[in-house]
């Protein structure tokens, strides 16, 4: 279920404006909160101002490869979830972008189902490793808080 107050935000990266303005539709309409793209510069400077959940990015950018676009987008905590799309699938595509983090694949035409399924999954999983951060910060403050009541006892 997502927060109507505080949607899930999500970048769309693609050179293709049909692309973008049919996922922009597609994900408004499930409640996410979007933001477009048409090319690798103007995906960093977006990421530079706004945390995304998920980013979803093509291939073929008109300034530089999905790939380098995913080493170039800053980390995020937790980890914006990337989803790699292709008009162009080869296997060396899929490797290249799995090597390079990407956290799912797609070709195109994009499977809209299938992709709300992935964006579900990716951010479920993005929610569990916030949530095991979150507990290993807790245990350490709470080891070194013991730690330190020991030492001044």
């Amino acid at each position: 279920m997502r927060n109507i107050d505080n949607p899930t935000r999500i970048l769309v990266v693609d050179d293709d404006e049909n692309v973008r303005k049919t996922m922009n539709i597609i994900l408004t309409k499930k409640g996410y909160a979007v933001d477009l793209a048409a090319s690798g510069t103007e995906a960093i400077n977006r990421a530079k101002e706004t945390v995304y959940k998920v980013a979803i990015i093509d291939i073929r950018l008109p300034d530089m490869e999905g790939v380098e676009l995913l080493t170039k987008m800053r980390e995020t905590i937790p980890k914006t979830r990337k989803i790699m799309i292709t008009g162009y699938p080869t296997m060396q595509n899929a490797v290249t972008a799995l090597n390079s983090k990407a956290d799912a694949y797609l070709i195109k035409p994009v499977d809209i189902i299938k992709l709300l399924g992935i964006i579900q999954e990716q951010i479920q999983l993005q929610n569990e490793e916030m949530e095991f951060s979150q507990q290993k910060v807790s245990d350490y403050i709470e080891s070194r808080v013991r730690e330190n009541s020991f030492a001044t006892s």
